[in-house]
């Protein structure tokens, strides 16, 4: 970064930045998959190196794949086996290693690591076989592990029989009245954040050219979580001006949420370590404070409750409604009885996944523009064709098509989450799938899988020019006759689609997976990231603070920043 000049104005906001970020706080042992080696210091959006020198093994390393092939070597049949560094585990992001295995061995390939072998999938064909042909032969295996304590019954972690019940309440409530009235919500809680800029550039003391210095990604962590809450609950936590003991709860629960993802031996399952390991013993402490708050919540969505069909609900005047969100819909819905640990346990998926796939994605998309001058231009260009200085609304959306576009762009390049965790129910025979083995393979019951999106969206099989930001390549059609079994990119498979999403793209793209479990937000979460970057590139010129090798990865549920996204903000000089 160049040295200020006086006529550069610079503020920063480090409360929220601190307040975000996990790596301030927790341990560096706790952070394993954050980037360190110098050639993978960063991820500039043109190119990834996959020509990296593969790992050299020491005795470690050797004693793990022995110990692997002893143990469970033998129980995945001849499918090709990537031996791993257990160091790779440290050195980078798992998905980076994945990647380089993948062009190495192909599209399906088993993982040893330690006493435990795992199935990688980066094929678009075996990957709609698991999610969507084959769906109730697998459950959330590892995930479900992992996040029980966190989110109880609720969608993600569910067992089937859980799932199928709730899936069927929670869906109808993504209906588009619903989603029109979210949008003035969107709006709002953008607003703050315009409004939270706009202070600091006004601020006594400032002349000439005026910028601000944020972190955008805690900033975008805050809009999100107002977002969730008035959207998701009625319940407004003021976090992009204010924090509160509310707040600082659910970003502990989302830290701890991120570390149990991240971290290799579930330490927190041993007896008495809620009461002996400090860091878990704030963990349930968070939990109280934010289930408190819930059943509250709850308590007063019940006692005004108005019970009536679906139908009905579906009907509501969203758009004038004092309380449209989701817990009152869930509430009201006739025949959907429900205990409170069930409701408190939707609400808290929803509060984490919810969270964090709009937070990352906002700021991987300003990370990929700024580094493409030309079409931040262009995005803004729309915006101010479509909106002129109007707030954005559910139909001009519509007309948004290349903000949309970067979205989604930004979700391919930048998956949330790079893994789907698959463990089978019975035994299956995965199909072989691109240059794999014809007759498949045969897996038993208990196979753990990572289903790759990194991979898959990254694939130089299936996406050309697979690691250039190219937002327009989703309006192309690529009905690639090469490949058999796999039907090709094609728009006018999905009619009316505002976003591309899988079936367009017969599972070579999955941004919030595919099939039965698909994410249910799906549609909530881009209009969201829609809106928060349409006002953000209607009232502001954007660029990285420093280079972008200094942006640093760190992934675990999502992928995010080791130590934030500074940009220096400046308000157009053409706005009307």
């Amino acid at each position: 970064m160049s040295a200020t000049t006086p006529a550069l104005s610079t503020v920063t906001d480090a409360k929220f930045h601190s307040r975000f970020k996990p790596s301030s706080r927790f341990p560096p042992f706790l952070h394993f998959r954050t980037l360190h080696s110098k050639q993978f210091s960063s991820v500039r959006c043109q190119s990834i190196n996959t020509d990296k020198k593969k790992s050299s093994r020491n005795v470690l390393d050797n004693a793990s794949n022995l110990l692997t092939e002893f143990l469970s070597g033998g129980s995945i049949g001849s499918m090709p086996v990537a031996e791993g560094a257990v160091t790779d585990l440290f050195d980078r992001p798992l998905f980076f290693s994945l990647y380089d295995w993948f062009l190495e061995h192909g599209g399906v390939y088993k993982l040893a690591f330690g006493p435990k072998a795992f199935v990688v999938v980066s094929d678009p064909i075996v990957a709609r076989h698991i999610l969507r042909e084959n769906a109730f032969s697998y459950d959330k295996g590892v995930l479900a592990d992992i996040l029980e304590p966190i989110m109880g019954k609720g969608l993600i972690p569910a067992d089937l029989d859980t799932w199928k019940q709730r899936r069927r309440v929670i869906a109808p409530a993504f209906h588009n009245s619903y989603l029109e009235a979210m949008v003035k919500i969107f709006t709002a809680c953008s607003e703050r954040t315009i409004l939270k800029v706009n202070k600091l550039l006004e601020g006594d003391g400032y002349g000439g050219p005026k910028s601000a210095e944020l972190d955008l990604e805690a900033e975008f962590s805050s809009l999100a979580l107002d977002i969730i809450g008035l959207g998701v609950f009625n319940y407004d936590f003021g976090s992009v001006t204010k924090e509160s003991p509310v707040i600082k709860a659910v970003y502990g629960t989302l830290f701890e949420a991120e570390h149990r993802s991240t971290f290799y031996i579930p330490y927190w399952k041993i007896p008495l370590a809620r009461w002996i390991v400090p860091r878990q013993r704030k963990f349930h402490d968070d939990l109280k404070i934010i289930n408190t708050c819930l059943d509250e919540l709850i308590k007063n969505a019940k006692e005004s409750r108005q019970e009536t069909d679906v139908e009905k609900l579906q009907q509501r005047d969203y758009l004038n409604l004092k309380d449209a969100s989701l817990l009152r819909f869930l509430v009201d819905m006739r025949g959907a009885d429900v205990d409170d640990r069930q409701l408190r346990d939707d609400l808290m998926t929803m509060l984490v996944a919810g969270h964090e796939t709009t937070a990352a994605v906002l700021t991987w998309a300003v990370f990929l523009l700024a580094q493409n001058p030309s079409k931040m231009k262009k995005a803004q260009a729309e915006v101010d064709l479509v909106l002129g200085t109007e707030r954005p609304t559910y139909e001009s959306l519509k007309k948004l098509q290349y903000i949309r576009l970067i979205i989604v762009e930004a979700l391919r390049l930048y998956p949330q989450p790079p893994l789907l965790i698959r463990r089978t129910l019975k035994s299956d025979v995965l199909p072989g799938g691109y240059k794999g083995d014809e007759d498949g393979y045969a897996i038993p019951a208990g196979t753990d899988l990572f289903i790759s999106v990194y991979n898959l969206h990254r694939s130089p099989y299936f996406w050309d020019r697979p690691h250039e930001f190219e937002p327009e390549r989703f309006l192309v059609q690529n009905k690639n006759e090469e490949i058999e079994g796999w039907s090709g990119f094609d728009p006018s498979r999905s009619p009316g689609a505002l976003y591309p999403n899988e079936i367009i793209s017969d599972f070579a793209f999955l941004p919030f997976g595919g099939g039965p479990r698909k994410c249910v937000g799906d549609q909530f979460a881009l209009m969201e990231s829609t809106v928060a970057l349409t006002m953000l590139l209607q009232n502001f010129d954007v660029e990285l603070k420093g280079t972008p090798e200094s942006v640093e990865l760190v992934t675990g549920a999502t992928i995010h920043t080791k130590n934030g996204l500074w940009c220096k903000l400046k308000k157009r000089s053409n706005l009307h």
